[in-house]
């Protein structure tokens, strides 16, 4: 959860006429589009000021300059040299990258950390940077006009009430918010990610990388997912379908294959994976949430920057997004969201009810929760429909002068059935202090020799929960194998 609540933003078709022909610089083809190369940068730029203020960047100033260096060098030897490149390290956990057009590229610092090389974040990156230079990210937009969409049609949304249970905390709240940028980056063709692989490929050889390390990427992915799948099947939950880069990038085995035999293509003695420069600028990168986004630990929730703390029910899970934070039940129909209500919403309990939830009727209660100003309403709205949407939120006066809006969503029969355990969530809703402050620090990556008692050993002294395998995981020994004895490993401190 982050600062303040990420604004709807409903966007709109922003560019107009029947296209243009213009010429692809991969394949030297002439294609009809609705944006040149003065476009894709313009909307990249504008999409790129949204994509910092949602997620943020990853304040260390080497890191940022290792991966706008690599970048560079890929992007020099690609089909659009010319452009002028901006490469990003995001923060955030998720295991993600994507490219916006005009020449903007992404990574998070979670697919960072399940990396183990230089060259194998090359992979990534050039696969990236391939989307751009084949023009992906015009050609959707042409393709949603043709389709009378908008260029942006993917990203309008309107408020949403989740009537039919909570199937997924991300679809919880009363509004959804996205980024201009999923209107780029969503569904690639199987075409396009195809010749994204082939570009990649082409610009890690180009780079004197050996092209494979796509392939080792695609396997480094799949064993995250292994996990994720065996961590949820031993808590009986199904496996999750979270964001990641293999989510939006299909990883079937035809694909697999296709990869292999595009980098099999490439015959050149690549020697530097360059894993001794990749692990030094890993060290000191935060692993999992940081401090800025809210810390999970078991069943408590910590944000330092925001001043508060909550407690999940028994067998219920925290879900923290960007906009709000989630606590679900375990069969997913229920839960509590906690949100940050916008600065401009007012500045009473009562105020934020008015403009904010905009109640045609409904009752105030006045109480305190763990000594915080608080006010329960209850009441309905009626909405543009002309329908009745019912009501019920308290607002809680927390540290820095901020307001928070915590609300019971889910099915009916549901929320009878977890009224205790949401009224427990509820309850726990408190200001950080003492002890909870020195729990509420965020884990970071460190390096250290790989000692003779193995992740067995390494594991004794981490804070991770099932030690042991995400050790394995995050060192690309999930699947089995061990290091060399005094190889250089990371650990989570």
């Amino acid at each position: 959860m982050r600062k303040n609540l990420f604004p709807l933003i409903l966007a709109s078709a922003l560019l107009t006429g029947c296209g243009s022909a213009v010429l692809n610089p991969v394949t030297g083809q002439t294609e009809r589009s609705v944006m040149n190369e003065q476009d894709e940068v313009a909307e990249g730029a504008k999409a790129h000021q949204q994509v910092l203020q949602e997620y943020g960047v990853v304040k260390d100033a080497k890191v940022q300059a290792y991966v706008d260096n690599l970048g560079q060098r890929l992007a020099k030897l690609s089909h659009r040299d010319q452009l002028q490149w901006h490469f990003t390290v995001l923060d955030s956990p998720e295991i993600n990258a994507f490219a916006l057009p005009g020449g903007y590229v992404y990574v998070t610092r979670g697919i960072m950390v399940y990396l183990q090389t230089e060259a194998e974040l090359a992979g990534v990156m050039g696969h990236e940077i391939g989307h751009v230079t084949a023009r992906h990210g015009a050609q959707r937009a042409t393709r949603q006009q043709d389709a009378g969409l908008g260029v942006l049609a993917a990203t309008v949304l309107g408020a949403v009430l989740e009537s039919q249970g909570v199937s997924g905390a991300g679809r919880l709240a009363s509004q959804v918010s996205q980024t201009a940028a999923a209107g780029y980056v969503a569904s690639y063709g199987r075409e396009q990610e195809l010749q994204a692989d082939g570009l990649g490929a082409e610009y890690l050889a180009r780079s004197a990388y050996d092209p494979r390390n796509m392939v080792r990427v695609i396997g480094v992915l799949k064993d995250q997912e292994r996990f994720a799948a065996d961590q949820a099947r031993a808590a009986g939950r199904p496996a999750p379908t979270g964001n990641s880069w293999l989510a939006s990038h299909p990883s079937n085995d035809a694909r697999l294959q296709q990869i292999t035999q595009l980098a099999t293509q490439y015959q050149g003695s690549y020697s530097d994976e360059g894993r001794d420069r990749y692990l030094q600028v890993l060290r000191g990168l935060p692993f999992g949430e940081s401090a800025e986004q809210g810390l999970t630990r078991g069943s408590n929730f910590y944000h330092p920057v925001l001043g508060f703390a909550l407690t999940a029910p028994a067998g219920w899970q925290i879900q923290n997004e960007a906009e709000q934070l989630a606590v679900v039940n375990a069969t997913g129909d229920a839960a509590l969201l906690v949100q940050v209500a916008p600065p401009k919403a007012g500045n009473t309990h009562e105020e934020v009810i008015r403009k904010l939830l905009q109640p045609s009727q409904g009752k105030v209660e006045h109480l305190t929760l763990n000594g915080l100003p608080a006010t329960h309403f209850v009441g309905s709205r009626t909405t543009t429909q002309g329908q009745s949407q019912p009501l019920d939120v308290t607002l809680v006066s927390g540290p820095q002068d901020r307001m928070y809006l915590l609300r019971p969503v889910g099915k009916s029969a549901a929320l009878r059935a977890a009224q205790v355990a949401l009224a427990q969530a509820q309850g726990s809703f408190r200001l950080l202090a003492g002890a909870e402050r020195v729990a509420a620090k965020a884990w970071t990556i460190k390096t250290v020799a790989y000692p003779r008692g193995g992740f067995a050993e390494l594991a004794c002294l981490s804070p991770l929960p099932s030690a042991q395998q995400q050790l394995r995981l995050i060192n690309g020994f999930y699947t089995g194998g061990e290091p060399k004895p005094g190889q250089w490993v990371k650990v989570v401190e």
